[in-house]
């Protein structure tokens, strides 16, 4: 989440006067995430305004309303859209569009411990089990042939985060696109189940409460297997950037007990985490080299997916 677009009082209230949810009583912009604008609105309840900015097109974003929707009626908690007075989900504010949703309570995971690892493998196998039938497709905007676009747009100022990274993101990228799997289970994924987007409530003295799931909106179609190859990027790395063993057998026990993973899946995985690290290092190296002037938002560094990238390619050699 981030803010790109700046929007006053009057900008929302005329926005608000589409939904019958009351009037204004506060808005503030959220800079944590990098990719689109969102508000905090507060009427009568707590909303969250999203407004799209980068990295989508028009016509995906019904999917993402139609799959939170598909989620959330099958036990999935995560934010809702909210329809208008006519009954449309979607919506437009200054020119882009907007999608207005619930709130969901809770909060990102700030110590992770193996309690919210294996929650999430829980989480994520549900899911996957949830969308299995979901009937649209939306295809990965940022898999193999996407890494290659953003690899043109940053081009050698790469080297201007870290000498050298030019070449070895060419080199990666050269290798995954000659041995990425095939055929393998598929349906909807979240592709970004970073800690900051799944919400645990605390629990005091007790083991965190899985709340649920927000910022559904990098979803798509692909395979069950590069989600967990997400969360084994994001969730099982200590903060110096360390792999603990311990996580991933926390993680994958908890989803196999759900949906055991096919022969095929585990022999694809070592790939899998490569091309995972990949893509979040060119995202991060790409949004660092082309900031937007004036927006408000918290760069992630792309070092850290250099380390992590390094530890698979040990991993799997």
């Amino acid at each position: 989440m981030a803010v790109y677009t700046p929007l006053t009082g009057q900008d929302i209230k005329a926005f608000l006067s589409q939904y019958d949810i009351g009037d204004l009583a506060s808005f503030e912009g959220i800079a944590e995430g990098i990719t689109n604008s969102n508000y905090l609105v507060v009427t009568g309840k707590k909303y969250i305004l999203t407004l799209f900015e980068k990295r989508y097109r028009l016509e995906d974003l019904p999917y993402f309303a139609a799959l939170m929707e598909w989620w959330g009626a099958r036990g999935i908690r995560c934010p809702q859209p909210i329809k208008t007075k006519d009954g449309r989900t979607l919506s437009a504010l200054k020119d882009k569009p907007a999608l207005l949703v619930s709130f969901l309570e809770g909060g990102g995971a700030r110590k992770i411990t193996l309690e919210h690892v294996s929650q999430l493998g829980a989480l994520a196998a549900d899911m996957h089990i949830a969308g299995a039938d979901f009937p649209h497709v939306r295809a990965n905007g940022l898999s193999l042939s996407a890494w290659e676009t953003l690899i043109d747009n940053i081009g050698r100022r790469a080297d201007e985060i870290e000498v050298g990274l030019y070449r070895l993101i060419s080199e990666e990228y050269n290798y995954l696109s000659e041995h990425w799997p095939h055929g393998l289970p598929s349906g909807p994924i979240h592709a970004d189940l970073f800690p900051d987007n799944v919400f645990f409530n605390k629990t005091f003295g007790r083991a965190p409460a899985l709340s649920g799931v927000i910022d559904c909106y990098f979803s798509c179609n692909d395979f069950w297997a590069y989600d967990l190859a997400v969360c084994v990027n994001a969730w099982c790395f200590d903060d110096r950037h360390r792999f603990v063993p311990e996580r991933v057998q926390a993680l994958m026990h908890a989803y196999a007990d759900i949906r055991p993973l096919e022969r095929e899946e585990e022999a694809s995985l070592p790939l899998l985490l490569r091309g995972a690290a990949l893509r979040f290092l060119l995202t991060r190296a790409d949004d660092a080299l082309h900031p937007e002037p004036g927006a408000v938002l918290t760069l992630k560094d792309p070092l850290e997916y250099v380390k992590k990238l390094a530890f698979f390619q040990s991993y799997s050699a």
